[in-house]
């Protein structure tokens, strides 16, 4: 399964319907008095749509990526265009004024301050204006990640928007060409956090995760710690050639997709893909074809449902976009 022009047409339509759709919409906000109340389009004038502010984040990556890749895609002028008009200097300060708020100091942290970081490594491939007026603000989470990172005692590792191996490995592209110190500082908090852990049991996944706590784990440090990562990778899961643990090679199953939490389950099956393709391409012999097998098998078992019901439509396509870009993607 690979990304061709057809699926990316696909997944720009699928992105370019929703980052403009204000509602429904999720807000991710301390009041603090009645002044603080205002509609998504007022509060955040760029990320306002896509359910909830970090779905809204990832789906522009998913658009500007796209853009990227199919210069001469049918999307991609409208694309261009919508960025042009969106990513204003105007409208990022009040993104990043945001911040500022006295109890906003957990705002998206940290799933949505990875995907913004993310979003602004896009953009600077991209000869436009959109990367230089985007930076201010993800200079504001480059430095709550320094924040964070030095007062986080013990690692986050749910398979939800808090786990923090997800964060690093999102991030630490950013940091390695924004800034050095930062990718050096989540190098050495992933090496303090998971660097001894061995023979994971892989109890997962949960209920309503979109991640594998496991693999995202060995993901983070396959892209923080390569030279060291087959030792490591070796004890951490030293029976992945036999499959085992059982649970990392069956997809997971979605009983209903119009439900948003266990609509999180097409995600932890993308997200598996995704991380199973960075794995496998730091792997040699069965241990490969394994892990390549079961990338193929969690992609298929969610590619299809990456629209259709707006409960996984708004945010789906980025992690389908993840898996297909990854390394081992052949």
């Amino acid at each position: 399964m690979k990304l061709d022009a057809g699926l990316a047409s696909r997944m720009a339509q699928i992105a370019l319907g929703h980052v403009t759709r204000e509602y429904p919409h999720k807000l991710d906000q301390v009041l603090t008095s009645d002044g603080d109340l205002a509609p998504p389009r007022v509060l955040h004038p760029i990320f306002f749509g896509s359910f909830d502010w970090h779905s809204c984040v990832h789906g522009w990556w998913t658009l500007l990526t796209l853009r990227r890749l199919f210069p001469d895609g049918p999307e991609a002028g409208a694309i261009a265009d919508l960025a042009g008009a969106s990513f204003t200097p105007d409208k990022v300060e009040i993104e990043r004024a945001y911040l500022d708020q006295p109890l906003s100091r957990g705002f998206e942290r940290p799933y949505g301050w990875a995907w913004l970081l993310y979003l602004h490594l896009e953009a600077s491939r991209h000869g436009e204006a959109w990367a230089a007026n985007l930076e201010p603000l993800a200079r504001a989470f480059a430095q709550r990640f320094h924040d964070y990172l030095a007062v986080l005692t013990y690692p986050i590792r749910v398979g939800t928007h808090f786990n923090i191996s997800f964060a690093l490995r999102l991030a630490v592209e950013w940091a390695e060409r924004f800034d050095p110190p930062l990718a050096e500082l989540m190098r050495a908090r992933a090496l303090d956090w998971f660097g001894n852990d061995r023979d994971c049991q892989a109890w997962e996944p949960g209920g309503d995760e979109f991640l594998s706590s496991a693999l995202m784990e060995a993901a983070c440090m396959a892209r923080l710690h390569l030279d060291s990562f087959p030792r490591w990778f070796a004890g951490f899961l030293p029976s992945m050639a036999d499959r085992q643990p059982a649970t990392l090679f069956a997809p997971a199953t979605v009983s209903n997709r119009s439900d948003g939490k266990i609509a999180h389950l097409d995600g932890v099956n993308l997200s598996r893909a995704w991380c199973w393709r960075e794995i496998a391409a730091l792997l040699e012999g069965r241990e490969r074809s394994v892990a390549e097998a079961s990338a193929d098998e969690h992609l298929a078992a969610a590619l299809p449902h990456i629209a259709g019901d707006y409960a996984g439509e708004h945010w789906l396509a980025s992690f389908a976009l993840l898996a297909l870009l990854s390394p081992g993607s052949g």
